[in-house]
């Protein structure tokens, strides 16, 4: 018999959106324990998306669900051959791969301060366009043509 899941313990929201997403966001970002950094960054981010007449909290949370994939492929190891199978992502999974494409994605950027580079990204997350959303776009294209190996899914 299994062990019951471990109970995750509950986030304290950020100071200033009293948001669960952004504090994890913000955790995402950090590099080094360097917190304090992560926080300004992330700030100044969505001070920009709201010098643009939007509601920033409301546009990185579209950017989030925009930039989630819905599949993705696992390895699979099946009579001495591997197959890329696709599988549905979970949930929590979805958004901490958000997370993290669109991190890199303004970190691949050059020449703004990250804290522009990451609006950009988010705002070109809004509308579907963007490095993170083609590695999206580039995930669920494999998910499709590997679709013949998903009865290896067990």
């Amino acid at each position: 018999m299994r062990r019951p899941l471990k109970k995750k313990p509950a986030r304290r929201p950020d100071l200033i959106y009293q948001s669960e997403a952004i504090s994890r966001f913000i955790n995402t970002v950090m590099w080094d324990g360097k917190k304090d950094t992560a926080r300004q960054v992330v700030y100044d981010a969505l001070d920009i998306i709201k010098k643009g007449d939007v509601d920033p909290l409301e546009t990185f949370e579209t950017a989030i669900r925009n930039v989630a994939p819905l599949m993705e492929v696992r390895s699979r190891r099946v009579g001495g051959a591997n197959y890329q199978v696709p599988r549905e992502v979970p949930q929590q999974r979805r958004v901490s791969l958000a997370y993290r494409w669109l991190i890199n994605a303004a970190r691949a950027r050059k020449g703004k301060p990250m804290a522009e580079k990451l609006a950009d990204e988010i705002l070109l997350a809004v509308k579907n366009e963007g490095s993170a959303i083609k590695k999206k776009e580039d995930m669920h294209r494999m998910a499709e043509s590997n679709k013949a190996f998903a009865h290896f899914a067990w």
